[in-house]
């Protein structure tokens, strides 16, 4: 201690003790240190006041180390309360929380195997799920709470942060052993990269594999949309690779609202879909149960609308290129399979009184676009159908015909 001590006698065998002017202490028997500009033991509590004045409170610990204005241990339940300009970091995996205060529950014998921290004031955590999983998770909440190195609960207006995600709740849980993690109460989680997407649902689950997002699921009133697709169903299921979402399925009870994918000018509904989005762009979905397709040669409202029904159905995209922004996704193919039908409108250069109206029936129903237009129908299997031309316009009576000219 900087200066020489006080110590009062409460009663017998209960001394206290009051230091200033910076005063170093340790555990006895372990690493543990701590430092302060003054402090105060009461025995009859086994209570240790720490105060930083001009400096802040050190305690390193060899789990924790802790920076606070003021600190207060209590031995007999090896409790360490801190106030004011916290700042405490995990030794082990590196998680560093920030906040206006922290109550740490050291691990000891006979008391508690674990090591728990509490903390309240809407605190900030870089996590981190090793020391070296490099970019750290940044969780906000109204108050948080930690068992062991990697086990975390947060509670009001939760966020989680980072470059290729953002996420929030009204509540969340990470448990990182098991892989998995929750967010309840208006939960929404956003992908930022070049294609953007968001998940919305009553609860998202998410799948972590070490440092990585690898899954995000959605139970519930799931929606989720991207730059040029949108998916609803009672369960939405998003895999990711490279920080980047890959795929995408969406399910639901028999009694509840059928999954339903759109694009631009198509939507499919069906029992179940499965969406391949590569880097985040689609390419392909399938569609099982009852599938039902509509198409459109544009967004407009009249425009004439398609359809293709199965037990099953593929449809295929592919990028278009565009001179004045990014490549357009443009669908190439539609596919039915088993109980096949289909209502098309095909129009070629020579149809002058509009398209004509094509329903086929049969095992497999393949359409081929050409830009938005139908390009071909081919149906396979027990194949039949009806084709209705337009009806040429009918002469124009009111007119007299020119005379023809007597020959010379």
């Amino acid at each position: 201690m900087g200066r020489q001590g006080q110590r009062v006698e409460v009663r017998a065998k209960e001394t206290n003790v009051f230091a200033g002017g910076g005063v170093l202490a340790h555990c006895e028997g372990t690493s543990t240190t701590l430092s302060a500009d003054s402090v105060a033991w009461f025995a009859g509590v086994k209570r240790f006041d720490m105060i930083g004045q001009r400096n802040i409170v050190h305690i390193r610990d060899t789990t924790l180390t802790l920076d606070a204005t003021t600190a207060t241990y209590y031995l007999a339940q090896e409790r360490l309360e801190a106030h004011r300009n916290v700042v405490a970091v995990n030794r082990t995996t590196g998680t560093v929380l920030r906040g206006p205060n922290l109550t740490y529950y050291r691990a000891a014998p006979g008391i508690r195997d674990t090591i728990e921290m509490y903390s309240s004031g809407r605190p900030t955590i870089d996590y981190h799920a090793t020391a070296d999983s490099g970019e750290p998770y940044v969780i906000v909440a109204d108050r948080v709470r930690f068992k062991g190195n990697d086990k975390m609960w947060g509670g009001g207006r939760v966020t989680i942060d980072r470059s290729d995600f953002a996420a929030q709740g009204d509540s969340m849980q990470l448990d990182q052993p098991a892989g998995f993690g929750v967010l309840v109460g208006k939960p929404a989680m956003e992908g930022k990269g070049a294609r953007p997407y968001k998940l919305t649902g009553t609860r998202i689950e998410l799948g972590l594999a070490g440092r990585e997002l690898r899954r995000v699921k959605a139970l519930g009133d799931g929606v989720a949309t991207g730059s040029d697709w949108r998916l609803t169903a009672d369960t939405i299921d998003l895999r990711l690779e490279r920080r980047k979402l890959q795929r995408a399925f969406a399910w639901g009870p028999k009694d509840s609202v059928r999954s339903r994918a759109v694009s631009t000018t198509t939507t499919i509904r069906a029992d179940s879909l499965a969406l391949d989005l590569p880097d985040e762009v689609l390419t392909e979905a399938r569609a099982f149960g009852h599938a039902f397709s509509t198409s459109k040669k544009d967004s407009t409202k009249n425009a004439d609308m398609d359809w293709i029904a199965g037990d099953s159905l593929i449809a295929r995209w592919t990028q278009v290129p565009d001179s004045a922004s990014a490549p357009k996704t443009k669908l190439h193919e539609l596919i039915s399979r088993n109980n096949a039908r289909a209502l098309t409108h095909v129009q070629s250069e020579h149809d002058t009184a509009g398209p004509s109206i094509n329903y086929s029936r049969g095992t497999v129903i393949r359409i081929v676009m050409k830009g938005d237009k139908v390009d071909t129908v081919t149906v396979t299997g027990h194949a039949d159908g009806v084709q209705l031309e337009h009806r040429p316009p009918a002469p124009d009576t009111t007119k007299h015909p020119t005379p023809t000219p007597p020959n010379r």
